[in-house]
Formats: structure tokens, C-alpha cells, sequence
């Protein structure tokens, strides 16, 4: 009885594992380019399997922050919670092009203390991350995370004042306007990774509507020396854009003690003394999400 019910708690551990590589996060306006002196944007935001379809549950509104095109500070109006997915509008007062975007970033990780171990408090931050880990403490694993998920939405012509690196994560400086996109037309995006070129970042470009297709249709790009991708769209509609680095689980391959380190399959027993510290700075993990309207010619 004991064998059964392992047995059936691993399969339904793999059946969440395998859904939640599906799980896509994702806000959509309700049109990214408009006219007049003003108009107002409705943003649904969720997690679901099929892009911009409601079926799994809502993304959080708490963090959204919105830029007007001359820089200043908006906000988010009427934001919200419904049981598979949130919604909130913006008041779009000015002429140009906004930024909505919800960002995240911080360190996240664990050590062994006296035999048990420990995760590093919610919130640390890369230059509290010394006094986080206490003195004693061994087998030191630590990432550090950026994670951004942004929409751009336009009244009248297009303006470019908000993509401004801020040097954090990755973020997209556009070649091609987001706003400006046109079905079968290339569209070149540049990626930064810090502020730098993103050289060989992978991105993955979805187009909506899954639910109601065979194939998923996804472009997997890589970026140039420069951080660069072209895009061609093969016809109008909304498209998921995702861009990923350092994915690998804490302690599974590719993260900190992953795959060919001390303690991974094969590699035997530890010759030397786990560090007392970590011995380099965190693992780098960022994550950049978009939706982007495709019009027709």
C-alpha cells in the first residue's frame, strides 16, 4: 500500500512538472495603438497553457509600474483579481509610446547550517547578501534573479524615450518600433543583458491562438554579437516573445552545484570541504517577457 502511494505521488509530481514547463505568463492589452488626444487601455494578465486564453490563474497587479512617453511615473486604474486572471486599465493622457511592465529582482538561495538547510530570507538583495548567510554556514548555493514582463501601447506616433536601458536584466531596445509591426515584414529587436549585448541570448517568439491549431508555431531565435534578432511575422495577431537565461533549478543542472559539480551523478564523494562562503558572485538568471501586435499590410 505504502509502494502505491509513492508511486502514485511521483506521477502526479511529474504530471505538475510537465504541466508547469507550459504555464506561460503573459499581459495583453486590449490594443497597442490608438488615436485622439486620449484613450484608455484595458490589460488582462495571467498564467495559463494557452497563450491569452484563461485557465490556470492571475498574474498580480502589486508591482505593475507604468511610464509615460515623456518618462514620468503613471499608474494603473480599476486593477482587479478574478479567479483566472487580473485585469487594469490605463488612462493614456499623453501623445507617444507607454511602457507597462511588472519587474522583479533579488537573490534567492539556500545553505546548510548544523545539519539542516536554509533558504535566504524573502527580499535578500545582492549587496545584503554577506550578512544573509550566517558564519558557520557551508554548502552555499545562491542565483541572482531579474525577471521582466512588459507590454508597450501607443497614442498617435510612435516615440522611443522609454526604452532607456536601465542596466538591470534583460530589456529590449527596439531597431523596430513594438508598435510598428507588420505581418510579413522582419522586425530587428536588440537585447541587453546589464546593459551589455545580449551575444547568444535565446528567444522564443509564440504566436496566440494555440488552443485552436495543431502546431504550436514557435520561432526559436538566437541573438547576434550584438544582441540582436530579426523576426518575421508570417500573419497579423498578438505574439508571446520570451527570452531566458540561466534556467537551471538551485542544486539541479545548470544551477549552482548542478551538473558536473561536487555531489552530481557520477562525480563521487567531495575531495575537499564544502566553501564556508560563496566563492564567486551568485548565478545569473533573468528572464524577459512580451506581447506584441502584429497588423496586417
Amino acid at each position: 500500500m505504502k509502494a502505491r502511494f509513492l508511486i502514485a505521488g511521483a506521477i502526479a509530481a511529474l504530471s505538475l512538472a510537465t504541466a508547469a514547463q507550459a504555464h506561460r505568463q503573459w499581459m495583453m492589452p486590449s490594443s497597442t495603438t490608438l488615436s485622439g488626444n486620449e484613450s484608455w487601455v484595458t490589460v488582462d494578465a495571467a498564467v495559463s497553457n494557452d497563450l491569452f486564453y484563461f485557465e490556470h490563474f492571475p498574474m498580480g497587479t502589486d508591482n505593475i509600474a507604468v511610464t509615460e512617453p515623456d518618462g514620468a511615473v503613471g499608474k494603473i486604474e480599476n486593477a482587479a483579481k478574478g479567479r483566472y486572471r487580473s485585469t487594469f486599465d490605463v488612462h493614456l493622457t499623453k501623445p507617444g509610446s507607454y511602457r507597462i511592465a511588472n519587474v522583479s529582482t533579488g537573490i534567492m538561495g539556500s545553505y546548510m547550517l548544523n545539519g539542516k538547510q536554509e533558504r535566504l530570507p524573502r527580499g535578500t538583495t545582492k549587496d545584503k547578501l554577506a550578512t544573509a548567510i550566517p558564519a558557520g554556514a557551508t554548502n552555499v548555493q545562491t542565483a541572482e534573479m531579474s525577471n521582466r514582463n512588459e507590454i508597450f501601447v501607443t497614442l498617435g506616433a510612435p516615440t522611443t524615450t522609454i526604452f532607456k536601458p536601465t542596466g538591470t536584466g534583460i530589456e529590449l531596445v527596439p531597431v523596430t518600433h513594438p508598435n510598428d509591426l507588420v505581418s510579413g515584414e522582419a522586425a530587428t529587436f536588440q537585447f541587453l543583458l546589464d546593459g551589455k549585448p545580449a551575444a547568444g541570448l535565446k528567444v522564443t517568439v509564440i504566436p496566440g491562438g494555440i488552443r485552436y491549431r495543431d502546431s504550436l508555431g514557435q520561432m526559436d531565435l538566437t541573438a547576434d554579437k550584438d544582441g540582436k534578432v530579426a523576426v518575421t511575422w508570417p500573419q497579423p495577431g498578438m505574439y508571446w516573445l520570451n527570452a531566458t537565461l540561466g534556467g537551471g533549478r538551485e542544486g539541479g543542472p545548470g544551477g549552482p552545484g548542478g551538473e558536473g559539480g561536487a555531489g552530481a551523478p557520477g562525480a563521487g564523494a567531495p575531495s575537499a570541504p564544502r566553501p564556508q562562503a560563496p566563492a564567486g558572485p551568485p548565478q545569473r538568471r533573468a528572464s524577459y517577457i512580451t506581447t506584441l501586435e502584429v497588423l496586417a499590410p
